[in-house]
């Protein structure tokens, strides 16, 4: 579902953060139902899928879409975060070499799936490295402005951030908002998309955590769907959406060999 972008600027609604205690639900319904056995999901045949957590949380918060990609027969790896919470630029320097090792053991192009702020990460790394990608796919990334967030979550990274600014380069911090150590991952941001990778950004009305507008992304085909914030990474339709991209992207599969 493509939509419109809205301007940012104009009043929007605090995102209903009471409506993330949905994610046992969500959970329970995803277990039960014929997607997560695997009735849609294209075969991976051993192709490459990196998985990026959002911020604050780390690998572990992915496990449940690996071990259903997995069982697909799609080759996964992880970003190698126990919490997202470093500067965004180091934090890609690392994921890039974890993309490249992916590519070079699978011998194609890998599919980033970002949850949050692994999203933004995965725009970026789609942007800056399109020989290594064919698809990005977010779930409920602020992609058009990190910091549309519920208040309390935008107070946790301004603590963050301060106390980043105390401990050191690798570490979230205020300056990275204009500082050489982000220009790279801000420049991906701002630069023109890929033609030859295909970005699908999920996003939900009901997210009680990113103002959904933010999720508009002018690059990506927007797909609405219901869910929570945190749980997109166990929803059935999140699922769904993700295997229906999975399959849309078949068609930009181009191994390194057959480029050469």
């Amino acid at each position: 579902m493509l939509l419109s972008m809205p301007p940012l600027s104009s009043p929007v609604p605090v995102p209903p953060l009471w409506r993330e205690g949905r994610l046992p639900f969500e959970l329970a319904a995803l277990v039960r139902s014929d997607v997560y056995r695997g009735a849609g999901v294209p075969a991976g045949e051993g192709r490459g899928v990196l998985l990026i957590p959002g911020f604050l949380a780390g690998d572990g918060s992915l496990a449940t879409m690996t071990h259903w990609l997995r069982g697909a027969g799609w080759w996964t790896k992880s970003a190698g975060i126990r919490a997202n919470v470093n500067c965004s630029g180091a934090a890609c320097r690392r994921i890039e070499e974890r993309l490249e090792a992916l590519a070079e053991s699978t011998g194609d192009r890998a599919v980033i799936v970002g949850q949050s702020r692994g999203g933004i990460f995965a725009k970026a790394l789609g942007a800056t490295r399109p020989d290594l990608v064919r698809g990005v796919i977010t779930l409920g990334s602020p992609l058009r402005s990190q910091l549309a967030v519920h208040p309390l979550v935008l107070a946790q990274i301004g603590m963050i951030g301060l106390i980043g600014a105390l401990a050191g380069s690798h570490a979230l911090s205020w300056r990275c908002l204009r500082g050489e150590c982000c220009a790279r991952f801000r420049d991906a941001l701002r630069d023109p998309f890929p033609a030859d990778v295909r970005f699908v950004s999920l996003y939900s009305r009901s997210d009680g955590v990113v103002d959904w507008h933010a999720c508009l992304d002018a690059d990506a085909e927007c797909v609405e769907i219901d869910a929570s914030h945190i749980g997109m990474s166990l929803n059935v339709e999140a699922y769904r959406a993700v295997a229906a991209a999975l399959a849309s992207f078949d068609a930009l599969a181009a191994p390194w060999a057959d480029a050469a």
